[in-house]
């Protein structure tokens, strides 16, 4: 009998403003994030953005039970290819993220500085 891998799945619950990573079903850990108003900043009429949304990554957690298993990393890299689909430029406010941006060059186009 073969053993079944986790099935390893992240979504964004835009609702709950984060990233929820799932195996088989249970939710595991999640990327909270924070939309800045970007308008307010710039002066710009509510409703125009003058450039691309740019979102916070608060906060990355996993379950202690799931912790040292590279699960973070599978998270933040799909939760950053979604921000990139989106349009979004990220600030990155968690110290993994940062960590993570540093070892993988290829997000830094999206990174805004903290």
């Amino acid at each position: 009998m073969i053993a079944h891998s986790p099935t390893a799945e992240v979504s964004n619950n835009a609702g709950q403003s984060r990233f929820e990573l799932r195996l088989n079903g249970d939710l595991v850990g999640i990327l909270g994030y924070y939309e800045l108003d970007t308008n307010a900043a710039s002066g710009v009429r509510a409703g125009r953005r003058s450039g691309p949304p740019i979102v916070s990554f608060m906060h990355t957690v996993i379950v202690e039970d799931f912790g040292h298993r590279g699960l973070a990393a599978v998270m933040v890299r799909r939760a950053l290819d979604a921000a990139r689909g989106y349009g979004w430029k990220v600030r990155p406010v968690c110290t993994y993220l940062q960590r993570f941006i540093a070892d993988n060059p290829e997000y830094r186009d999206l990174i805004v500085p903290v």
